[in-house]
């Protein structure tokens, strides 16, 4: 029996496929890497390039391959463009995840994890850590996108022989602690994966949008998790699909929250080089403070975060920007080496 990763290649996809291969698991990667990349999918793996809505290559790879289980996570996660291309969003997001479900159910694939969003909630009327039946009020079309998703698994498991779970992501940081996987797409809006980037002189400046919310020091206020706990959250759910527990919906984070800034001192303290700032206005779509409260992922779940630092966020995000600079460098001399040797 094996498990489909869709964006497999993707940041937070490449570091399941690594737990999974890790746990012992059968892994099928799906990805059309439009933002992810071939060479961060892990060899063990089998890899199929194509869309998660083409009904081919999903006959092809439930043909070839003894599906038990999908964990989703290929879309869209670009607030500010999702209120500038909507449409877009609810396509990539919600159409073709409708499409996804539909294959699944019809090759009788019983479980599915999902990447959902702390993005559902919205703004809420208070500062207490968000627990997973506050209201549900998303105020950009990313938000409301997997939401729509959210309806359809809820109506989907009263249907069909259907299970799933859906995890409603904080804010996820850092990388691979063995340099296997990290944050490697060019030009990301994470605000580490930007902070760590000026301070190693790959970025100009770092903008933060807004220093006038309600919170401690003005500007915005998220709860960070590092990337291997939220995808060991990814494997407690298989298992807890796996024992016929039902379909769950539950928060991932740390039910602590830091602001932009404490976030860029962290990175400067680190590093040990300061970098420019440029002060903006706010962004469209963005809240004041978002911090979770996830104690039915922890009861629940069984699940124990092992990561839950700022600082090792960070740390783990500024060794990964090191090692691929250094990647870099050796992709550069392959390739001269390579020309040099055809030149003769």
């Amino acid at each position: 029996m094996a498990v489909l990763v869709t964006g497999g290649a993707g940041y937070i996809g490449s570091h399941m496929v690594w737990a999974l291969l890790d746990a012992g698991e059968d892994v099928v990667v799906l990805d059309r890497l439009s933002t992810g990349f071939r060479w961060a999918v892990a060899p063990a793996a089998r890899f199929y390039l194509g869309d998660v809505a083409d009904p081919d290559i999903l006959k092809k790879i439930f043909i070839e391959n003894d599906i038990e289980a999908i964990i989703h996570f290929a879309g869209s996660a670009v607030v500010p463009v999702s209120v500038a291309d909507p449409l877009s969003y609810y396509d990539n997001n919600s159409g073709k995840t409708r499409a996804l479900l539909s294959a699944s159910v019809e090759a009788g694939i019983r479980n599915f994890v999902f990447s959902s969003t702390a993005a559902v909630y919205g703004q809420q009327k208070t500062d207490l850590p968000v627990k997973e039946t506050a209201s549900l009020n998303p105020e950009n079309p990313y938000g409301q996108s997997k939401l729509m998703t959210e309806f359809m698994l809820r109506d989907a498991a009263a249907a069909y022989d259907f299970n799933y779970v859906a995890l409603r992501y904080f804010n996820v940081a850092g990388a691979d602690p063995d340099h296997r996987a990290g944050q490697s797409t060019s030009g990301a809006t994470h605000l580490i994966k930007v902070a760590c980037e000026a301070a190693l002189g790959r970025r100009d400046s770092v903008s933060v949008y807004g220093i006038d919310y309600p919170t401690h020091d003005g500007t915005g206020v998220r709860d960070y998790i590092h990337v291997t706990d939220l995808v060991d959250a990814h494997l407690k759910a298989l298992q807890h699909l796996r024992r016929g527990k039902g379909s769950l919906v539950a928060n991932c984070g740390y039910g602590s929250g830091y602001s932009v800034l404490d976030v860029l001192n962290m990175v400067t303290r680190l590093h040990g080089h300061s970098f420019k700032i440029h002060m903006a206005p706010r962004r469209a779509g963005d809240s004041a403070s978002v911090v979770a409260d996830a104690s039915l992922a922890r009861q629940v779940l069984d699940w124990k975060p092992r990561h839950d630092s700022l600082e090792t966020i960070v740390q783990s995000s500024l060794d990964w920007e090191l090692f691929l600079a250094n990647r870099n460098v050796d992709d550069l001399h392959s390739i001269h080496r390579a020309l040099a040797a055809a030149s003769f």
